[in-house]
C-alpha cells in the first residue's frame, strides 16, 4: 500500500514537509509506503473551465505537474493534502492544483481514504481546513481523522517541533490512515467493492 503526501508550501522544508513528514514516519511504521510531492516555487495553472479534459483523464495542459500528479494518483491507496495558511486561506497554488486534478482525474482518488493537514503561525487553520476538505468529500473519500484537528503550530520548523500535541497528531494520523487502508484490503479481498453513485439529477437554483 502506498500514500501519497502532496505539500502545497513553497518551501521545501518548511513547516509543512514537517507536519507531512511526521503523517508519512507512523505510516512508515505500519508498512505503509509514501512518497512526499513538493509543489515548490514554480507556477500553477487556474482551472480555465474548458472542459477539455473531458473523458481523458488528464488535464489538456501538460507544462505543468497537474498530470504528474494525476499520474501517481491513480497508483496511489491514500492521499494526505498539507498546506500552509496564508491570509487565513489554502495556499493559492494548492487550491490551482487541486482544482484541476480533481477535476480531470477525479476517478484517481475516488473512494480512496485522504486526510488534509495545514499549519500556521496562530490563525486561520480550521477555515483553511474546511476548504481542503471540501475536495474530499466531493470525490467521496472516506476522510480519516485523528486525536484532534489535523493542524500544527510554529512560523518556522523548529518552532513547530515545540508543538508537542500538533506531532501527535500527526503521528495518530497517520496510524488511523493505515488502519483504514488495511481495512479497505481486508474487505476488498472478501469482495467488497465500492458502491456507484446516482448521478442522474442536477438542481440549478435559478430554475
Amino acid at each position: 500500500m502506498k500514500v501519497l503526501l502532496l505539500n502545497g508550501s513553497t518551501r521545501k522544508n518548511g513547516c509543512t514537509h514537517l507536519a507531512l513528514s511526521e503523517v508519512a514516519r507512523a505510516l512508515n511504521a505500519e508498512g505503509v509506503e509514501t512518497e512526499i510531492i513538493q509543489m515548490g516555487p514554480g507556477p500553477v495553472r487556474d482551472c480555465v473551465g474548458c472542459g477539455g479534459c473531458a473523458g481523458k483523464g488528464q488535464c489538456v495542459f501538460g507544462d505543468d505537474m497537474a498530470n504528474e500528479v494525476i499520474a501517481k494518483a491513480k497508483e496511489a491507496d491514500g492521499f494526505v493534502f498539507g498546506s500552509p495558511v496564508y491570509y487565513a486561506h489554502p495556499s493559492g497554488q494548492i487550491l490551482s492544483l487541486l482544482d484541476r486534478v480533481f477535476y480531470a482525474g477525479g476517478s484517481a482518488f475516488s473512494h480512496k481514504p485522504a486526510a488534509v493537514v495545514v499549519t500556521a503561525r496562530r490563525a486561520g487553520t480550521t477555515a483553511s481546513l474546511d476548504v481542503l476538505h471540501k475536495y474530499l468529500l466531493n470525490a467521496e473519500m472516506p476522510v480519516v481523522s485523528s486525536t484532534y484537528w489535523n493542524m500544527v503550530f510554529g512560523p518556522a520548523p523548529e518552532l513547530v517541533e515545540q508543538d508537542r500535541e500538533g506531532l501527535q497528531t500527526m503521528g495518530n494520523l497517520g496510524r488511523n490512515m493505515a488502519w483504514l487502508l488495511g481495512c479497505i484490503e481486508a474487505g476488498r479481498q472478501q469482495g467488497c467493492v465500492p458502491p456507484r453513485a446516482e448521478r442522474d439529477h442536477w438542481t440549478n437554483f435559478n430554475r
